[in-house]
């Protein structure tokens, strides 16, 4: 009796929609005032103690193993959890020092890329777009594809560059190279990535041959803190939530490091626009181990401290609701394939990412942002209105 009167006071402030609880005893409960939007479906106790002090892995857990079923929109329900000031999911007072000390070596980092991005191509094929581009798209109308709103993108990273012909670029952490591709192929310059993924490292080789682009296109399987060229342009796409807190400043100064005096830089990555603990055991368990996000004001100081200046920042959030909630439409289509290659647990794991991730952009509780840098002056050699930026992506 006192532990469903403590999941009364738990789940009574958990939502700010109505939503329907059944009890793995048979009883149910409607917490909120209304027609309940959704229905959780208790299916076993889960104990107090790991649902007020870890609850996003504890809940995550227990939906991936089948503990606990939603019927009704997933998105929504926890979209609600992160809109309800006094929900105990977002209450982080209690976690963090069960989270262990994450190493960010370059041993680390390699083995924290490859668990996530070395899954297997064929796995993100099923659910990306032909780009295999996964990151926050760009929706310039309503009604663009995936593939059009990621090919948006680049190009708007690479326009907000205003770079010249025939220069050079790197690009830390990149993927399976869309960007180096139509950094060469669109805007004349010789393009250079760097991935610690050796399944992103072997595509992008791959493809430089195939489209012809030897001695215009390189990558590099190494650490981004390895590199010593000097480049005029440097692009980073969802690359600075994985090298960890405490190297940010490192990332920053590397990226200083890398550019010529006056070089551009265009970052591009989650962030919180609030204080925050940057991280989730849920995540840091199961899909980013040793990732950080870092909120604007830790990015600033770090930009700062590095000798760089900005120049444009523009928040993205809603774009990436939209590319995460076409990607789990896409990757709902091919549920059965996920469960007969990986399993059960595995697929019910990569849907709740993919819907909660959706819902967190959602609700405002994550943003993803483009910070426009130059190693100098801030507008250096830039157009003076973003005008430019507009008219030429």
């Amino acid at each position: 009796m006192l532990e469903k009167k403590t999941y009364d006071k738990l789940l009574g402030h958990a939502f700010d929609i109505p939503v329907k609880v059944d009890y793995w005893d048979g009883t149910s409960e409607v917490y909120g005032e209304g027609t309940p939007q959704a229905e959780i479906e208790l299916r076993k106790a889960i104990p107090l103690k790991d649902l007020t002090s870890l609850p996003t892995l504890t809940l995550g857990e227990a939906y991936m193993n089948g503990d606990i079923e939603v019927n009704g929109d997933l998105q929504e329900l926890v979209a609600s959890a992160y809109r309800s000031v006094n929900s105990f999911v977002t209450d982080n007072s209690g976690f963090l020092k069960y989270l262990p000390k994450i190493s960010h070596s370059e041993k680390n980092s390699k083995e924290d890329v490859q668990s996530h991005y070395d899954i297997g191509n064929d796995f993100y094929r099923l659910w990306l777009d032909k780009t295999m581009t996964y990151s926050c798209a760009y929706f310039k109308h309503e009604d663009d594809t995936l593939e059009q709103a990621q090919e948006n993108k680049v190009r708007h990273v690479l326009t907000k560059l205003n770079p010249e012909p025939n220069k050079t670029l790197v690009d830390i952490g990149c993927g399976w190279g869309s960007l180096l591709f139509m950094a060469a192929e669109e805007f004349n310059l010789k393009a250079t990535g760097i991935t610690l993924s050796q399944e992103q490292y072997d595509q992008v080789k791959e493809e430089i041959k195939t489209r012809g682009l030897e001695g215009q296109v390189d990558v590099y399987l190494e650490d981004y803190r390895e590199v010593e060229e000097k480049f005029d342009y440097a692009t980073s796409i969802g690359m600075f939530e994985h090298v960890g807190k405490e190297n940010l400043p490192t990332y920053f100064e590397q990226v200083q490091k890398l550019l010529v005096p006056n070089g551009r830089a265009l970052i591009h990555g989650i962030t919180g626009q609030h204080e925050g603990v940057g991280t989730d055991p849920f995540l840091a368990k199961y899909i980013f181990p040793g990732g950080y996000i870092p909120n604007v004001a830790e990015n600033l100081t770090n930009i700062m401290n590095a000798g760089l200046q900005l120049t444009d920042l523009e928040p993205l959030r809603r774009h990436y609701q939209k590319t995460l909630e076409t990607w789990y439409q896409n990757y709902s289509q091919h549920i059965d394939t996920v469960v007969e290659r990986y399993g059960k647990p595995f697929s019910r794991m990569w849907s709740l990412y993919l819907q909660a991730c959706a819902a967190s952009f959602e609700a405002g509780n994550i943003d993803v942002m483009q910070y426009l840098l130059v190693n100098g002056t801030s507008g250096y050699d830039l157009p003076m209105t973003r005008s430019y930026m507009y008219e030429n992506s």
